[in-house]
């Protein structure tokens, strides 16, 4: 008997049928969903239908498996599938109440599950069940979606598909979609899908490569369609001085701006960005067109939810100086905001979710690009992919005809759906330094390393910025992919590549949260031994270094408005006198006064410098590798291995501090849990009493 739990997330646990059903429907749905043109991130889905054992009376049951809300087709496992009895949920239309009470039938589909179901059905998934056929497409491809939403869309239908293709005008995905899209399939055997107004396609097949076959015979027949009948200039002529910059005065530009937009995007809540300066959207931007079809905004529903109903474009050339731009989209900011509420108050009811902020997401600046936003980089990312994908509708439907999007009233009834706002209110709660971005010194190694791991788990977005642009660049690595960390190249001795670490910043996450000065060496020498090159090098790299590095970023987190931390790691040495050691803590020294001085200036915007003071991180520790360890070990007459235990043992509560200890530090001193703490310094030292601060 198959084991009804283990059915719903692994092949191997099904008979052969079931079995080989799965395996080809995840294999057609990461095709189709690696394709850029077909597809976005956790766009569209597929389903199959095919047999299994019920567990319970040993016989045959008729299963549709789907891939359930929020999944990724590109990514899609058999973990991701929803599971249901195909008899039970086709069973619902006895039950179903009518299109004004359509979204009480996904509560319905919990009825419906097999065993328990796997992953939560999606609102799409009565379109699957309903539909006479064992395995259904619904995708959202560029041209497919131009067809959609050109304002002559079923005459196109009929005209580039003949009768293979049938026209659905625009309805709310839900049970009555699925309704109308399994009736096209019954009264018209000749064709293989749709063209859903407004929205997508769908498309169906006896087998998975017969669904998959045709869902791309309609795709590249759209496409050829827009190719071979679409005009040259569908965006109209190019506007003088709206045209694209040189690539690198435009990302010099982008990062010039990218605190100001930030802060535009962040007005009600904070959020990560992400920078696109392709092609397709400098074309766009440069063209007289630009402004009157942005402001009709996008139309599919995965668009549009994750881009909200309009962007924010600013309307000015590329020409126009970093002040003027500035200034611009402050005024435009107020006027968006103004607007997205209007557009609020005209269509919410008394059951409607409260307003989501009236900040953009997306932000379109001529000649430089876009930037998008999200909850963390991930989604800005797909944020700027999606309208990059209704650039591209807006472009094939209006070489063949006017594009037409669905109007504003269903435009909020989607974006305000309660089902929409259920999904919302069923995510996790968001970790404490999440829309956080962290740009940390001195990172590929050590104390830093385990800092930026630190911030990282805790849901920041991290910079490892180092000397060592390799290891910098393997340290983001493992803490994850670029929409988690980054590495970069930075001596912070030099204020140029310093510029440059943070423009890499504003470009990849949009902005800068918070620093952490970390980066340091040290050379254990006496007064007598120690040189000028000596004392130099420790000042410039420790000392100017976080001066340097606090006076780029103080830049950034002012003109973003949205507060911010500057952390330094100084050391039980800023306070402490000992031996052999007058360069090294006379510049920890100097760094906690920086943070006396800079959490004076920078409190009121709303800036917090604190400092954290470590002492004898032995450990992981790159200064103590390099050579500082066996100097104090000399110093103190001891064993260099035994270096960790000799500080431990000198503390009040004998214990050894490791780098994870200062990263806790770091990560309890930059949550709201301090947020009405800065100027101070915590010592992280097991307890030295000689360095108690008075």
């Amino acid at each position: 008997m198959t084991n009804t739990v283990e059915a719903r997330v692994d092949p191997d646990a099904h008979g052969t049928d079931a079995d080989t059903t799965i395996s080809a429907l995840i294999a057609r749905s990461n095709a189709l969903g690696s394709d850029p043109r077909i597809t976005n991130y956790a766009g569209g889905n597929t389903s199959a239908k095919g047999t299994d054992t019920d567990p319970v009376t040993g016989e045959p049951v008729e299963l549709l498996w789907v891939k359930g809300s929020g999944g990724d087709l590109g990514t899609l496992t058999p973990a991701g599938l929803a599971v249901l009895r195909v008899d039970r949920v086709r069973a619902l239309r006895q039950v179903y109440p009518g299109v004004e009470r359509e979204d009480e039938m996904v509560a319905a589909f919990d009825h419906c599950l097999f065993g328990r179901g796997g992953a939560a059905p999606s609102i799409d998934t009565a379109m699957h069940a309903l539909v006479d056929a064992a395995h259904v497409d619904h995708l959202h491809p560029d041209a497919g979606i131009a067809i959609a939403t050109a304002a002559d869309g079923p005459a196109l239908t009929e005209r580039i598909f003949g009768d293979r293709v049938v026209w659905v005008p625009w309805r709310r995905p839900g049970f009555q979609l699925g309704l109308d899209i399994a009736g096209v399939k019954r009264d018209h055997p000749q064709a293989i899908g749709t063209i859903l107004g407004g929205h997508g396609i769908t498309a169906w097949g006896e087998t998975s490569d017969e669904a998959q076959g045709n869902s791309r015979w309609i795709i590249d027949t759209a496409e050829r369609y827009l190719a071979e009948h679409g005009k040259a200039d569908p965006f109209g002529g190019r506007r003088a001085g709206f045209g694209a910059l040189p690539a690198d005065e435009r990302r010099v530009r982008a990062a010039a701006l990218a605190p100001t937009i930030r802060g535009i995007a962040g007005h009600d809540k904070p959020v990560v960005g992400h920078f696109t300066d392709s092609d397709v959207v400098l074309e766009f931007l440069a063209s007289e067109r630009a402004e009157a079809l942005a402001a009709l905004g996008t139309s599919c529903p995965d668009h549009f939810l994750r881009t909200k109903v309009e962007p924010l474009i600013l309307d000015l050339p590329a020409t126009a100086s970093v002040e003027e731009q500035t200034a611009r989209l402050h005024e435009l900011h107020e006027q968006y905001r103004t607007d997205y509420q209007a557009y609020y108050d005209r269509h919410a009811t008394p059951d409607s979710p409260a307003i989501r902020g009236a900040d953009p997401l997306i932000v379109l600046v001529p000649g430089v690009g876009m930037f998008s936003y999200g909850k963390d980089a991930q989604t800005a990312r797909v944020a700027g992919e999606f309208y990059v994908n209704a650039i591209n509708v807006m472009r094939g439907a209006e070489s063949v005809s006017t594009y037409a999007p669905i109007d504003e009233a269903e435009k909020f009834r989607i974006e305000y759906w309660a089902l929409e706002e259920a999904k919302l209110q069923r995510m996790p709660a968001p970790k404490k330094l999440a829309t956080r971005i962290a740009l940390v010194t001195g990172a590929a190694s050590g104390i830093g390393k385990a800092i930026a791991k630190r911030l990282a788990a805790e849901g920041a977005a991290v910079v490892i910025a180092d000397l060592d642009l390799e290891k910098a660049t393997a340290a983001a690595a493992e803490i994850g992919g670029p929409d988690q960390a980054i590495g970069v190249a930075a001596n912070v001795t030099d204020a140029a590549a310093i510029d440059q670490a943070i423009q890499q910043t504003l470009l990849h996450f949009g902005g800068l949260d918070l620093v952490v000065n970390n980066a340091g060496l040290s050379l254990s020498k006496s007064l007598l031994e120690t040189t000028e090159q000596d004392w130099d090098l420790q000042h410039d790299v420790m000392a100017r270094g976080s001066f340097l590095v606090s006076k780029a970023a103080a830049k950034v987190l002012i003109e973003q408005g949205l507060g911010g931390d500057i952390v330094y790691i100084s050391s039980k040495n800023s306070v402490f006198a000992g031996p052999n050691n007058i360069a090294y803590s006379a510049t920890k020294a100097d760094q906690a006064h920086q943070v006396r001085l800079l959490a004076a200036e920078l409190g009121e915007h709303g800036v917090r410098v604190n400092g954290i003071n470590p002492d004898g991180v032995v450990r992981g520790s790159g200064i103590f590798a390099s050579g500082w360890g066996a100097n104090r070990a000399k110093t103190y007459g001891i064993e260099e291995q035994d270096l960790g235990e000799f500080y431990a043992q000198r503390t009040i509560l004998k214990r050894e501090v490791v780098p994870e200890n200062v990263a806790n530090a770091v990560y309890a001193i930059c949550t709201d849990d301090f947020s009405h703490t800065t100027g101070l310094h915590v010592p992280v030292d097991a307890g030295v009493a000689a360095a108690f601060l008075r």
